[in-house]
């Protein structure tokens, strides 16, 4: 089994800002493949399906950003996995905006969601990067990933979200290069 994570705050005020990404995609991923109905564990919401032939459990951490590794360690734990089967789903602003890169480990490049994991399990789980671009200024970061997609955006969005999980079968895999170079043929 893997467990697949998505990272944003919950509460509906959150729900299309660009730090939200991950929840998206999680969200995604299990209405195309047909997942369980959602149970709240883990301090957060899991489902549980099939992508590909592999077991994933999809969670979303219900504990804001900066406390995901708190929900995340408890899923490894009681699922007794390795963190080799985490795979993080997270915005990225160091990519351009509605593109797609995989690595496993690496730094938190300031990312609240990723260093609490980092804190909790270690540096070496997969993250699939999906890019929100940067502001420009840092002073002006906390502000853009904390707000909306705008109007334009959503159709990029829509088609990002859509490759990723149409694609993810080739993740579930452990293929990640043929799952970025097919999430960029879709998107081009």
């Amino acid at each position: 089994m893997q467990l697949w994570v998505g990272l944003g705050n919950p509460g509906t005020q959150y729900a299309l800002n660009r730090h939200n990404v991950g929840f998206m995609a999680a969200d995604t991923i299990a209405d195309l493949y047909g997942f369980s109905p959602v149970k709240k564990q883990f301090l957060g919401w899991t489902q549980e399906g099939r992508v590909g032939n592999q077991k994933v459990l999809l969670l979303k951490p219900g504990t804001f950003m900066n406390e995901s590794g708190r929900s995340v360690g408890e899923a490894l734990r009681f699922y007794k996995l390795d963190v080799d089967a985490l795979t993080v789903f997270h915005d990225e602003l160091d990519l351009a905006p509605f593109k797609v890169k995989v690595k496993t480990g690496g730094g938190t490049a300031g990312h609240n969601g990723l260093r609490s994991i980092d804190q909790h399990l270690g540096p070496d789980f997969r993250r699939v990067r999906l890019g929100i671009g940067h502001p420009g200024h840092k002073d002006r970061v906390h502000g853009y990933v904390l707000g909306n997609y705008a109007k334009a955006e959503m159709d990029p969005l829509a088609d990002l979200l859509g490759a990723v999980a149409a694609e993810a079968p080739w993740l579930a895999a452990g293929d990640d290069g043929r799952f970025m170079s097919d999430v960029a043929v879709r998107l081009a």
